[in-house]
């Protein structure tokens, strides 16, 4: 039996290695053969489209939804079975059925030997999903042998946690994962890592969601000498002693969802956790030992204004942090800020994901506090004035730190930022990516 693993691509898709692809061939039966394509890295021309596995699995998010549909209907109309996952239709599985023969809902890796099973007997139901979440422990090694091209970061993808007990109102993590701590065991994560390359990405929402978990596993790190990168919540971040433990491990830098700079802004959104008067002091701890920051920052909240955009650009400038992200506030299925918008009437279009170009016609509702255009109008320029050349030397400054991203990497990073404001954000150039040598970090 041949199975076919796709990861579908977007205009934003980054090119990291997709840690799914490689945990469902680990958990594939002894004997079937596993192949796998990155839509993002090597592209499918659905034309030319010619291969008959016999069965395709496709992982769906919400920004691929069009694409991954595109794809599952070309092998569907050669007769090929095709299984759809992912937490987009773990949210919307009747639309994901609509599509693919298949839709396993939520985690797959402990259903993924049935469906091949049942695949390989004829007998393929229409829905799979778990009546609990399963444990952690005992996973086996995620088949990284699947990702050969050059085009990929230099990061292995490892993940040692699920689950987040946060409630933010636009996020979809608990939909997923659910909003229960579950942890891999730390012994079992160090020799996952003892078997990677020096460089490490951790694919975990929060890498300080639980802090004696996470400076158990730390600490238990120092030896193995790797450099690591991840994403955190500042609720651990006030607590030097876990930005010390972190350092020691081998930490370089972290993506931080500060999401608004507006104390008010950030407890409608659920994220209670974020003390605006403290980003500063912790984004210079994290920086005086070492640790590079890359800021997300979300636009559109009911309480941001239009003066919201300049603050948050001159809070990202004077902390000198070494990258900003800033989204316009998107209403992904799943999420409470869905299911309020359609209460309010809110939306001005229901199911944007299924459009081939969705992210021209964002934001996809009515703000409260300015009118769309407005909204996107002060995204726009809030890219453009954080990486514009007078901003990239201001927060410049050698020595800084002792993070070789800060001190190596600033420059070659940040100019090509500069680029893709100009030519993506504020050009629309939706190909921008495709005539680069290097991929953006983490995305866009």
């Amino acid at each position: 039996m041949h199975v076919h693993l796709i990861a579908p691509s977007n205009e934003d898709s980054t090119h990291i290695k997709p840690l799914w692809a490689a945990t469902l061939a680990a958990h594939t039966p002894h004997g079937v053969e596993v192949t796998f394509r990155d839509d993002g890295v090597d592209p499918i021309d659905l034309a030319k489209l010619d291969d008959t596995p016999d069965l395709v699995g496709i992982s769906v998010s919400s920004k691929t939804a069009h694409r991954a549909y595109s794809i599952a209907a070309q092998y569907r109309a050669r007769g090929v079975k095709v299984v759809l996952g992912g937490i987009h239709v773990t949210a919307l599985p009747e639309e994901g059925l609509e599509h693919g023969d298949t839709v396993v809902a939520g985690e797959a890796e402990w259903l993924w030997q049935r469906v091949v099973r049942d695949a390989s007997g004829g007998k393929l139901a229409r829905f799979y999903k778990h009546t609990e979440m399963p444990e952690l422990n005992g996973l086996p090694m995620p088949r990284r042998d699947l990702f050969q091209s050059m085009q990929y970061v230099p990061f292995d993808v490892v993940q040692t946690t699920r689950g987040c007990p946060f409630p933010c109102e636009f996020c979809s993590v608990s939909t997923y994962n659910g909003t229960t701590f579950r942890f891999r065991p730390v012994r079992e994560v160090v020799q996952e890592l003892e078997q990677v390359g020096p460089r490490v990405l951790f694919g975990d929402d929060n890498v300080m969601i639980h802090q004696q978990y996470s400076r158990a596993l730390f600490e238990a790190m120092v030896p193995l000498r790797k450099s690591w990168v991840g994403q955190a919540s500042l609720a651990a971040l006030h607590r030097v002693d876990n930005i010390e433990v972190m350092a020691r491990s081998g930490c370089k830098a972290l993506f931080i969802g500060f999401e608004s700079v507006d104390d008010t802004t950030v407890r409608q959104a659920g994220k209670r956790q974020n003390k605006p008067r403290k980003y500063i002091e912790i984004v210079r701890q994290l920086a005086d030992h070492g640790i590079a920051v890359w800021g997300s920052f979300v636009f559109g909240f009911d309480e941001d204004r239009p003066e919201s955009f300049e603050r948050t650009v001159e809070f990202c400038i004077d902390s000198k942090v070494t990258m900003a992200l800033f989204a316009l506030l998107t209403p992904y299925p799943g999420t409470q800020l869905y299911r309020r918008l359609i209460a309010e009437d809110r939306l001005t279009r229901d199911r944007w994901w299924l459009s081939a170009d969705h992210d021209t016609d964002a934001p996809f509702y009515r703000p409260l506090s300015m009118d769309r255009e407005e909204l996107r109008t002060g995204w726009i320029k809030a890219w453009r004035d954080f990486y514009s050349y007078s901003s990239i030397r201001r927060r410049w400054d050698f020595g800084l730190d002792r993070s070789w991203i800060q001190n190596v990497a600033f420059w070659p990073i940040n100019v090509m930022m500069h680029e893709l404001a100009e030519r993506k954000i504020a050009g629309g150039d939706r190909a921008w990516r495709k005539h680069r040598t290097m991929s953006v970090p983490f995305g866009l």
